[in-house]
């Protein structure tokens, strides 16, 4: 059972970003990546309020960096579509599990990331879940 409504399309759009923002952290990583998406959706908090789809979660201003680049664009793989299809029925994994933020620096992971909490790091990617007071919904939606 999907946690959030998901058309093929979708399966394949969320496949090309866990592919273009992830894949060099195998599928591990790409399935956190995938877990922050869904967190924004079903969180519907900070500076996600409002998006429903798999489509506006991905484009969403600012959101990816890997929609700007060329690789995001090349075709879904069976690979990525397996794993974006895992994450829609709502497997979860940590650091990713209430995760709303991940980025790669340069080095250390810094303590905060847009004020939340760093909450692990896996590989090269550090994961940032709000606190019970910026977003509720993220710790009762599962």
């Amino acid at each position: 059972m999907a946690v959030v409504k998901a058309t093929n399309a979708d399966i394949d759009l969320l496949a090309r970003l866990l592919r273009a923002e992830a894949e060099g952290e195998g599928q591990d990583g790409m399935l956190m990546v995938g877990n922050v998406g869904i967190n924004r959706i079903r969180g519907n908090c900070s500076d996600f309020k409002g998006l429903r789809t798999i489509s506006e979660m991905i484009h969403q201003p600012h959101a990816f960096e890997a929609t700007q680049k060329g690789y995001f664009y090349q075709p879904a793989r069976e690979v990525e579509r397996k794993l974006a299809r895992r994450v829609i029925a709502g497997e979860r994994v940590w650091p990713s599990k209430f995760s709303l933020w991940y980025f790669r620096p340069p080095g250390d992971c810094p303590p905060q990331w847009y004020n939340q909490p760093l909450v692990g790091r896996f590989k090269l990617h550090c994961f940032y879940e709000p606190t019970a007071e910026e977003c509720e919904n993220i710790y009762n939606t599962f």
